[in-house]
């Protein structure tokens, strides 16, 4: 009776076939969790529910053609844009002072063009100086374009901007005097006190008192049909 029944244990033998083998750290490879891959705030890093959906981008306050509605920017940037790119850097990042963007900017851009303005007028315009005066135009339009076309894609990232009219870059490169006046007048809309964003109200609920009348209401037993349940020891 005992043989008839099947063991329960097998028995190794030297003719079994051999284990596959498992190379070190096969088995430390990492596993994909579906619930782990959530969405993550760029600028935190925190995570974002499902239904979360970015703000739209705003239009900016005023066109790039509008110069002449702040005249204390228009005339700044004409003259000495090296200034009123230092202030918009300075509005834009708190730890930034002023002194620091205005030297960069007017070393590399006014100091590319004044450059290719002095080698013109003292040495002349010949094949000989022509290289040099087009390196110092080329590395000030290079400049102007990289440089301030980054801080304006942060102020656009900051307010949720659209590009207007094209790339941040693409804009300092043709219209660098206009795309400063353009920012410094949508820092000064938006940092006013008469500048007003859309927020959402929520009212409270209304505030509930209890008084002798509803005290003596709610202690008054009720009248009429009532089950009374009464509790007996077994």
């Amino acid at each position: 009776m005992s043989s008839e029944v099947q063991s329960r244990y097998v028995k190794l033998t030297k003719d079994q076939a051999p284990l596959q083998e498992i190379k070190p750290g096969e088995l430390n490879q990492p596993i994909e969790v579906p619930q782990l891959k959530v969405r993550k705030c760029n600028e935190c890093g925190q995570p974002l529910p499902e239904d979360f959906k970015p703000p739209a981008d705003e239009p900016w306050t005023t066109g790039i053609f509008g110069c002449a509605e702040d005249t204390e920017s228009c005339w700044t940037g004409l003259f000495c844009p090296c200034v009123l790119f230092g202030r918009n850097v300075q509005n834009l990042r708190d730890d930034t002072p002023l002194t620091t963007p205005c030297i960069c900017h007017a070393v590399c851009v006014e100091g590319g063009i004044a450059l290719a303005a002095a080698t013109a007028v003292f040495y002349g315009i010949d094949p000989r100086t022509s290289f040099l005066i087009c390196e110092g135009l080329f590395f000030a339009w290079w400049t102007c374009g990289i440089y301030t076309g980054l801080v304006r894609q942060s102020l656009q990232k900051k307010y949720h901007l659209k590009n207007s009219p094209c790339d941040p870059c693409l804009v300092h490169c043709c219209m660098h005097w206009c795309a400063l006046c353009q920012e410094h007048r949508e820092m000064k809309n938006r940092l006013s006190d008469n500048f007003v964003m859309p927020v959402t109200i929520v009212n409270p609920p209304p505030v509930q008192e209890m008084n002798s009348a509803t005290e003596d209401q709610d202690s008054t037993p009720p009248t009429g049909n009532r089950t009374v349940l009464e509790m007996q020891p077994l």
